[in-house]
């Protein structure tokens, strides 16, 4: 099937859900050839795991398409993340309060528009980055402090465990929407991917973060 076609299945799965749900297309590993396609198939809003991948591709192709939305949907890391400022729009990976603290001191340096999600890791998995929901408890109420007029807030961001059991999947995508409802009702939410997205659509999911469903396999 085509990326046109593995689209359209994708969009044709959630256009049930009463809100609207972005589809990210991560197109992490895949070469700038098929990025291109899928612009040319309609697509206009694309994910990268690794910044400088994300550079490579799409410093081009941002100028010849100023209505791509590129989304940084990897873990944010210090040394790299003031490149995020001027061609990533959103950046999913915001785990820990000194990122936080980096983030903001930059985007006053830069002066560059960029959106985050605070990534929450709910499966307690070492493996995985993001606050603790204890430490999300903590820092969200002093939130306002970290945003500046280039660095805005925009929702929460989660992955289900590694082994991908759908039940515990389901669980974790169910906490992080309550906690949302209950301490940020208008944020929005980022869960889900190509093997369990429609189990973050039951769970009142904003963004789905689709890679292989529409790419095909790395």
């Amino acid at each position: 099937m085509s990326i046109r076609s593995n689209y359209e299945a994708i969009y044709s799965r959630i256009s049930g859900v009463s809100r609207d749900v972005t589809i990210i297309a991560v197109s992490k590993t895949k070469p700038v050839e098929l990025v291109i396609e899928a612009i040319e198939s309609g697509i206009k809003v694309f994910g990268e795991n690794r910044i400088q991948e994300g550079i490579e591709k799409f410093t081009e192709l941002k100028k010849l398409h100023p209505d791509i939305l590129l989304h940084h949907i990897g873990p944010v890391q210090s040394g790299t993340l003031k490149k995020l400022f001027g061609l990533f729009d959103f950046t999913h990976g915001v785990g820990s309060l000194s990122t936080l603290e980096d983030l903001s001191k930059q985007s006053l340096k830069l002066k560059k528009l960029l959106r985050f999600f605070l990534q929450i890791n709910l499966t307690e998995e070492v493996s995985k980055s993001g606050f603790s929901e204890t430490e999300l408890l903590k820092v969200f109420p002093n939130l306002q402090n970290y945003e500046t007029e280039y660095l805005r807030f925009h929702g929460f961001m989660t992955m289900g465990p590694t082994n991908e059991d759908k039940e515990l999947t389901k669980k974790v995508f169910d906490k992080l929407s309550k906690i949302r409802n209950e301490i940020s009702p208008n944020a929005n939410l980022s869960m889900g991917m190509s093997g369990d997205f429609e189990l973050a659509l039951d769970s009142g999911t904003d963004y789905v973060r689709i890679g292989s469903a529409i790419f095909g396999s790395r």
